[in-house]
């Protein structure tokens, strides 16, 4: 029962990195839950505490995937229209156009925000915009790293106990 512990674990943190690039997917969770599998195993001593931060640290990355891109767009010059464009094009984006809608929501809605304060100014709409895609590309980074580490400490924790394993 270890060893198919130890590889569903697996699994799940390396489904993990993948969900990092994919919307479906919630990396870090998923890489998470790699971790707590792997925890259930008898050759593997729990750590509750070990478990509780990291799934903290997962949570956050979770919450932080939707709060950076409209703070991109207001890194980028984009008001409180183009703020509140971005999150709400986020939540229609999901809803109406699913993964994709990740991507797309905050780019369109970052601009129609911006456009709908001043028409005149469609390169600062557009600016605002491109600011929300680079606030979603560093979240991705962001949930990439985390992921990494995740893997990293499954592989770590894995290496100490290896003898117990076999």
């Amino acid at each position: 029962m270890d060893i198919a512990l130890l590889i569903i674990g697996f699994l799940l943190c390396l489904l993990g990195l993948i969900g990092s690039f994919l919307p479906v997917l919630p990396g870090p969770f998923t890489s998470w839950v790699g971790l707590l599998t792997l925890s259930f195993s008898d050759a593997i001593p729990q750590n509750w505490t070990f478990l509780g931060i990291t799934l903290g640290v997962a949570i956050l990355v979770w919450i932080l995937d939707y709060i950076v891109p409209a703070l991109g767009t207001k890194k980028f010059g984009g008001t409180k229209y183009g703020m509140i464009g971005s999150s709400l094009g986020l939540i229609v984006g999901i809803l109406f156009l699913g993964p994709f809608g990740i991507i797309i929501g905050p780019f369109a809605g970052a601009f129609l925000g911006e456009f709908i304060r001043d028409s005149s100014e469609t390169s600062k709409a557009l600016k605002a915009a491109f600011g929300s895609f680079i606030g979603f590309l560093t979240g991705t980074f962001i949930k990439f790293i985390v992921a990494v580490a995740f893997l990293v400490l499954f592989i770590q924790q894995v290496w100490d106990h290896w003898s117990n394993f076999f």
